[in-house]
């Protein structure tokens, strides 16, 4: 997959729309959402046989998701080539969900990227991760935003 294909599917207005979805629903919750995107693995990691879950689970260490104050940060990380989503929860979080919901919300975000509705997936995904951080983790008086709104890009060989 060229370095720049993800750009085909997540052109700057739906960056744009991700990051305000994103902070949008970090005002409803004391939690704190990623949005990971890496067009394809890079030989060495394809050779090895990573999976996409084992690099959700390097990219949620690497982007420092586990770093927040209550252990609530969620990792929604996309490797674009296999349209495969992988949600990551730290522990806070996890030990409130059910993998198979994580499972779920993972299932409806790749069902609309199938249909090519990147933008569509990415914000349905979005709502229902900060519907279940709002359920688990309610506002306080003292909110920080943690970690950057705005979508990452992962550079080929990172």
């Amino acid at each position: 997959m060229p370095p720049w294909a993800w750009r085909r599917a997540f052109p700057q207005a739906t960056l744009d729309a991700i990051e305000a979805a994103v902070g949008d629903s970090e005002m409803r919750h004391g939690g704190e959402i990623c949005f990971a995107i890496e067009n394809s693995l890079t030989p060495a990691l394809a050779w090895r046989g990573m999976s996409g879950r084992e690099r959700a689970m390097e990219m949620f260490s690497s982007l420092r998701v586990w770093d927040t104050e209550h252990n609530n940060g969620v990792l929604i990380y996309l490797l674009l080539a296999d349209h495969d989503i992988e949600i990551v929860a730290d522990r806070g979080i996890a030990d409130c969900v059910a993998p198979a919901v994580w499972e779920q919300v993972a299932q409806t975000m790749e069902a609309a990227f199938r249909k090519d509705c990147f933008e569509q997936g990415a914000l349905a995904g979005i709502a229902r991760i900060s519907d279940l951080l709002a359920e688990h983790f309610p506002p306080s008086g003292d909110n920080p935003d943690e970690l950057a709104n705005r979508p990452v890009i992962v550079p080929r060989g990172r």
